[in-house]
């Protein structure tokens, strides 16, 4: 599911890619008002006091911009960010590392903290709260704890996982914002402004294609405006019109939603084998060849948004806007007089 074009999750041959059109003040940062309201206000009140901003934790779907306001709170806090990840902190010495050479205002950010060991985010309560570091010196009856003081600083924690954060890791950060998945007009400014970077003319008839089509994901939608430039470049010599647009975009067999071939599989299997539901989880993904975690943590939310799916205690059902989209006549069951 990793090469799916409008996977949200970033890939790395496009790191650098992503890099180049990352925003960096809270102004240039495009969606997520009620976030970026919240923000502005928390961070302009430690500039004031000249302290180091509270621990904020960042949490929502992949693609939507979670490490890129890291790096604005850190821009904005005129202050370095060190990037780590959960599953890159194997052991307590390897974190112990880290907050010890972190300065006065550092900025701390770990992506998808819900991965991070259990013994390690211990270890973080005491230089959270106390900005401290405790360590256990050998073992047994012999044993005995040293406390390191360290410089304070800004923990800011990303995950798609809220739900698997322990409640008392989770109490020990000041600001905790949800990100959601972002509007057309939203959308659209984000394409727009991503061509300008890259020094691409379009219409704002070819980046509404785009942005519709981008599963109301920032980072899919630039990914999808890299390859329809370059369809446009062997195609269209260079001409983004809205015609080029669609047929790329067609090409990619992404439909007018956003769904890609692997979202409509779900769908029809939903529909043809299980008479549109409901069904559980792990049956739909044997019958379409999917793992669990990828229907659920990837297919799913959006299809969810969309409304094409609805979530029961019983089971997953599809409604009456997938089969209109699928072109699939409803069952007499599911017609409503």
């Amino acid at each position: 599911m990793d090469e799916r074009i409008i996977a949200p999750e970033l890939q790395e041959q496009e790191q650098r890619f992503e890099l180049s059109l990352r925003p960096k003040t809270l102004t240039e940062f495009i969606g997520q008002p009620k976030v970026k309201d919240n923000l502005g206000i928390f961070l302009e009140a430690a500039k004031g006091r000249g302290e180091a901003c509270e621990h904020v934790l960042l949490y929502g779907p992949p693609g939507l911009g979670k490490t890129t306001l890291a790096h604005v709170i850190g821009m904005e806090m005129a202050a370095n960010v060190r990037v780590t990840s959960g599953p890159a902190l194997e052991r307590v010495g390897d974190l112990a590392a880290i907050l010890t050479n972190l300065e006065d205002g550092d900025v701390l950010f770990i992506d998808e903290i819900h991965r991070m060991n259990r013994s390690i985010e211990e270890v973080l309560y005491p230089a959270m709260e106390d900005f401290a570091l405790d360590i256990v010196i050998g073992k047994g009856p012999t044993a005995r704890t040293l406390r390191l003081d360290l410089k304070r600083f800004t923990l800011i924690g990303a995950t798609t996982r809220m739900s698997l954060l322990s409640a008392p890791f989770r109490d020990r950060f000041g600001n905790i914002f949800h990100l959601d998945f972002y509007g057309v007009d939203e959308m659209c400014a984000i394409v727009k402004r991503s061509a300008a970077i890259l020094g691409i003319a379009i219409s704002d008839e070819a980046a509404h294609i785009i942005a519709t089509r981008a599963r109301r994901t920032p980072r899919v939608a630039n990914r999808l405006l890299r390859r329809v430039r370059d369809y446009a470049q062997v195609r269209g010599d260079g001409n983004m019109a809205p015609q080029i647009v669609d047929d790329a975009l067609n090409g990619l067999e992404i439909d007018p939603r956003g769904l890609d071939e692997a979202d409509r599989k779900t769908l029809r299997a939903m529909i043809e084998k299980f008479n549109g539901g409901p069904v559980g989880l792990a049956t739909l993904a044997a019958s379409t060849a999917e793992d669990v975690d990828t229907l659920e943590e990837v297919i799913e939310p959006f299809l969810l948004q969309e409304g094409l799916i609805d979530r029961t205690p019983r089971g997953r059902l599809a409604t009456e806007a997938a089969y209109t989209h699928l072109g699939i006549a409803l069952p007499p069951s599911q017609i409503r007089l």
